[in-house]
């Protein structure tokens, strides 16, 4: 990983669409954005935060997020995730993460992600595979 500092951030928007909703997730009955929608948004502003500094064969993984979903918003509205570092501690990378509609914060979270080389990576659980399939 190049060198990255505390405080660096990044924005993104979405529009909130059908497959977004909670109904299209199971995660509750009614048809606003769910909380799962949000989070993957979320994590997906924190990697594209740190992809400028990745080095060939390595990327992030999210190991933890304590979120909080503050406001329901339905199909068609847009919304903004912006992504701040806080701190670098060794290969773990931690953020803080606000989604806002046109009006108000949506949601926040702590997110950490982690830096590994992408082939051991998916080599260990390739085989953690295939020792639960025994």
């Amino acid at each position: 990983m190049k060198t990255i500092k505390e405080g660096v951030g990044f924005s993104a928007e979405t529009m909130i669409s059908g497959q977004d909703l909670a109904t299209a997730h199971g995660s509750g009955s009614l048809p606003v954005y769910a909380t799962p929608a949000m989070v993957a948004f979320m994590e997906n502003t924190a990697c594209k935060l740190l992809e400028p500094y990745l080095q060939e064969g390595e990327t992030t993984v999210g190991i933890s997020i304590d979120v909080k979903h503050l406001k329901a918003n339905l199909t068609g509205m847009k919304l903004y995730c912006q992504a701040a570092l806080v701190a670098v501690e060794g290969r773990k990378y931690v953020f803080d993460i606000e989604v806002c509609d046109a009006l108000s914060t949506v949601g926040t979270a702590r997110h950490e992600r982690f830096l590994v080389l992408s082939d051991p990576f998916l080599k260990k659980a390739k085989e953690n595979k295939v020792n639960c399939d025994k």
